[in-house]
């Protein structure tokens, strides 16, 4: 038995569906702990793209379990058209092959709306939300007034629920953000039939993983979005709304943390972000403009372009201190070939005063102006590599460094897009 927790070093969107389905076939349960559809994992398996945003990366593998653990927001239309498309595809022949916590909380409509009406009010200052609804349902959850999946399977105690919900978010949304009403109504007559179709997959998900646990089975956690979206370590208030760090699996999956074997940090071979906030290693012109072309680099969720810029060993640093990692993975590697240089921030200078650490205020990251050091870059196709050896030496030269910087071994590289062009120096299940 191993228990392996894939999460994301930088701000999200480092490619963790990929290595989360390419690692599927080791792991007997595949378990998401937090977030909800704002987050989204692409796969592509002989050349066919598969986009999930609540349903496990795992779903796949015909002989992976999925859950959905207690610690995730679930936007119920989004789950049922992802398990609508599954099932028409013939990849989900069995409901228990997805699991949903009971406990986890519902996005219901004026999350999404209320999401929206403050990012418009907020304008200059906004955040740079998906609009999902993701922020608004968490806080209902952290203010005990939130609607539970395995509420919706119970319809009388539901309807008073969302009578007493409306009024107050009809307050909010028409009055203050002069916003349209939301319909109450209706949102219980579609709550009922989420319920309704939900019911063959709602389970206790602490049970399952535990029988697992006892039973010597293999786990892998699924984190969404990165460590510096987390809500108490990633760059406040640029960040999302749930603890996207490897130990936020102890709540929001319901396992304790001598439970964990193993950590696995998933990075970028540079940096990329999406919405608002400080990026020290932003690349604001053609070369950036050139990563964000080479590497495809728009939101699974929203189509937005991602911003880029070169690797942050500062960064990554951080991430593997705060998430424990006992190794990395590098992804996109083979986006960087054809450039005659690549480069790594080592280092920040703020406000005069070099140091190796990242800052603890906003104030201190957006005054960072990074230190580079620069490296030899290669010219050929990684894509058909499969072996560490046979990358180009400048590449391998480039991998050793970031191990170096980081201080953590690096045991997978994806070398494309495709679950096959992966490069393993060490399984990572491996104990």
């Amino acid at each position: 038995m191993t228990t392996l927790v894939a999460v994301g070093a930088q701000w999200g969107d480092e490619g963790k569906g990929k290595l989360v389905d390419w690692l599927a076939p080791s792991a007997d349960l595949v378990v998401r702990f937090h977030g909800g559809n704002n987050a989204g994992h692409t796969l592509v398996v002989d050349g066919e793209k598969t986009v999930l945003h609540v349903v496990p990366a795992g779903i796949l593998n015909p002989d992976t379990v999925n859950l959905i653990g207690p610690g995730v927001v679930v936007d119920p239309e989004i789950l049922l058209g992802e398990l609508d498309v599954l099932r028409a595809r013939g990849v989900l022949r069995d409901p228990g092959r997805v699991r949903v916590s009971g406990r986890a909380h519902v996005v219901l409509e004026w999350h999404a709306a209320l999401d929206k009406a403050r990012e418009e009010r907020a304008k200059g200052r906004a955040i740079g939300t998906t609009g999902r609804g993701i922020g608004p349902a968490y806080e209902d959850k952290v203010a005990r007034r939130g609607i539970r999946v395995a509420d919706l399977l119970d319809p009388a105690p539901l309807r008073d629920a969302i009578a007493r919900l409306v009024e107050q978010k009809n307050f909010e949304l028409v009055d203050y953000y002069h916003w349209k009403p939301v319909d109450g109504e209706a949102v219980f007559e579609r709550a009922v039939e989420w319920g309704r179709r939900l019911a063959p997959y709602v389970d206790h998900t602490g049970r399952i993983l535990m029988r697992a646990l006892r039973e010597g089975r293999s786990v892998l956690f699924e984190g969404a979005q990165g460590t510096f979206l987390d809500i108490d370590h990633g760059t406040y208030p640029y960040v999302t709304s749930s603890n996207c760090v490897a130990g936020a699996v102890c709540a929001g999956a319901g396992i304790g943390p001598t439970r964990i074997d193993r950590v696995l940090g998933i990075t970028k071979a540079y940096t990329t972000r999406v919405g608002g906030g400080p990026f020290p290693t932003e690349l604001d012109d053609e070369q950036g403009e050139e990563l964000r072309r080479l590497g495809a680099e728009f939101g699974a969720t929203t189509g937005r372009p991602r911003r880029c810029g070169w690797l942050d060993a500062v960064m990554l640093r951080e991430a593997a201190a705060v998430n424990g990692f006992t190794a990395l993975a590098v992804n996109k590697l083979d986006v960087l070939s054809g450039l005659a240089e690549v480069k790594i921030a080592t280092a920040y200078r703020i406000d005069g005063k070099r140091s190796e650490e990242f800052p603890m205020t906003l104030g201190e990251l957006e005054r960072a102006e990074p230190e580079y050091e620069s490296h030899r870059g290669w010219s050929e196709d990684l894509r058909e590599v499969r072996r560490f050896e046979d990358l180009p030496r400048p590449a391998r030269d480039y991998v050793a460094r970031i191990e170096d910087l980081v201080g953590v071994p690096i045991e997978l590289i994806s070398v494309g897009p495709d679950r096959d062009e992966t490069i393993a120096r060490r399984d990572p299940f491996a104990e």
